[in-house]
């Protein structure tokens, strides 16, 4: 079933490019395909020997994957930037606070605003939670807002990622990358740098130590170790800020204290960057099988001891039924209307939006409402009726754990593939820190583009790649008429 036409941010691969892209496109219309080519490679054997990799969980082979790389940049102007980072400030503003109240007098359920079922159904929901204030009344200090382009200056978020977003190690490798690949490309654009980012979280970690804390605060990245499929970054990150990455066995609780085994004797640590999930923080508190937290934390954490980052329980927010009453949020909490809007969603748990659902299927794209990944998920317009019927059934049984989408024509950028030059729908998820102190947002953020011919879906598991993101310092000129198209290279194609 063909859908509506994408928007090409580039302005499409034979016509004249939009003024952000005028200085990119000229240079790849120059530029041979034995030179591109040449470009693919060293861009490939740059991340192979950083060792850049994820792993898909469930492979049969097990093996770890270097994420495919696009060299072609995306490539986002200071208006649409500012623009951007307007709207996720107050998007996250608006989250923090929504967490704060769920744990707190829920306000918002007393409005009529959120239905509070859905809100203590909800597995990410932790009660252990209730009443507890963290550090500086924070919750969700590093969010992953996924944002998704319809044309011009239609951009939609997509989803809130609000527990441990992952990608900020690629979107840094990435630029290094380009600025290894294309040095005279930069010497003619004025591009922010996203090479902050770690200063930048550091100072955010460090801004919400509590109030206990003695001194310097003694920051840690604590990760699961070295076999989850995010541990490169990790990795990446603790030695980008200059604290120790740790293991839950190299920690431990003394008097509602926690502490760091080191060769001089016991550190006390003051805030933990956490890499694990809720359930594996404290055997004592959550499960009592799981040997990657540790015992004691949460008490540590109630007493106001340690900073957790992300605070336990902020997942609450990352639900994709609590994602569709976003809209409502925000103006709840901030006054304001949403700088950035929300995709149409309905809930299959409410009868009337469960028969439209079931009644369009095949125009739809349905998601699990706790689902990740690219996983758990019908798009429609690519789905077989037999599929389509299959996952009706299962929505049938358990309506509540499902919504659906109208199928976007996600904004494109050309890629260069097996096939040459082709559009590739993409994505964007600008990571943005908030602290004690104040918001960082660094500009930019991680593309990723499906690409697959005609797949929505950008997920590194599903086939999808990353690209570098650019930020100009300062809009470009138009371009005047006449402005020349440019010729397709010889191994180009509109794919």
């Amino acid at each position: 079933m063909a859908g509506p036409a994408a928007f090409d941010e580039m302005g499409g691969i034979d016509a004249p490019p939009r003024p952000a892209y005028a200085e990119i496109a000229a240079w790849f219309r120059e530029a041979s395909p034995d030179m591109i080519a040449n470009r693919k490679a060293e861009a490939e054997a740059f991340f192979r020997r950083i060792g850049i990799t994820f792993a898909v969980y469930g492979d049969e082979e097990g093996a770890e994957r270097i994420i495919p790389f696009d060299i072609l940049p995306r490539i986002l102007s200071a208006t649409e930037w500012q623009r951007l980072a307007e709207g996720l400030e107050q998007r996250v503003q608006a989250l923090n606070a929504f967490i704060g109240d769920v744990y707190g007098a829920r306000e918002i359920v007393r409005a009529g605003i959120v239905p509070e079922d859905l809100i203590l159904a909800n597995p990410a929901f932790r009660p252990e939670m209730t009443r507890i204030r963290p550090a500086k009344g924070l919750y969700c200090h590093v969010a992953g807002i996924d944002l998704v382009r319809t044309g011009p200056e239609c951009f939609h978020v997509l989803e809130d990622n609000c527990r441990t977003p992952s990608g900020v190690s690629y979107m840094m490798e990435n630029r290094e990358a380009m600025l290894r690949l294309f040095p005279e490309l930069f010497s003619k654009l004025r591009v922010k740098p996203v090479d902050q980012y770690p200063e930048d979280l550091h100072a955010t970690l460090r801004s919400l130590a509590p109030a206990t804390s003695p001194g310097e605060p003694t920051v840690v990245v604590l990760t699961p170790g070295p076999y989850n499929s995010a541990y490169y970054e990790h990795s990446f990150l603790a030695d980008r800020m200059g604290v120790e990455l740790v293991e839950g066995r190299d920690l431990f609780v003394r008097g509602n204290i926690v502490y760091m085994r080191t060769t001089e004797g016991p550190q006390r640590v003051d805030v933990i960057y956490r890499r694990i999930d809720d359930e594996y923080l404290d055997p004592l508190a959550f499960r009592p099988d799981s040997t990657l937290g540790v015992p004691g934390l949460m008490s540590a954490y109630k007493a106001g001891n340690v900073t957790l980052t992300n605070a336990v329980g902020t997942g609450v927010a990352d639900d994709k039924a609590i994602y569709s009453y976003m809209p409502e949020i925000v103006r709840f909490f901030t006054g304001r209307d949403p700088i950035l809007a929300n995709v149409e969603t309905w809930r299959c748990r409410e009868p009337a939006a469960l028969d439209h659902v079931l009644a369009n299927l095949a125009k739809l794209v349905v998601k699990e409402v706790n689902g990740s990944g690219g996983y758990g998920m019908l798009v429609g317009p690519h789905a077989t009726r037999a599929q389509c019927e299959a996952f009706a059934a299962k929505i049938r049984a358990n309506p509540e754990n499902y919504i659906a989408q109208p199928t976007l024509a996600l904004s494109t950028v050309p890629a260069y593939v097996e096939e040459g030059l082709a559009p590739r729908h993409v994505d964007l998820r600008p990571f943005v820190l908030t602290g004690a102190d104040r918001v960082r947002i660094v500009p930019g953020g991680l593309t990723r583009v499906a690409l697959k011919k005609g797949s929505l879906v950008v997920n590194s598991s599903q086939g999808g790649g990353t690209k570098d993101t650019w930020v100009l310092e300062t809009d470009p000129p138009e371009a005047g008429p006449g402005a020349d198209a440019p010729a397709p290279a010889q191994n180009q194609t509109n794919g």
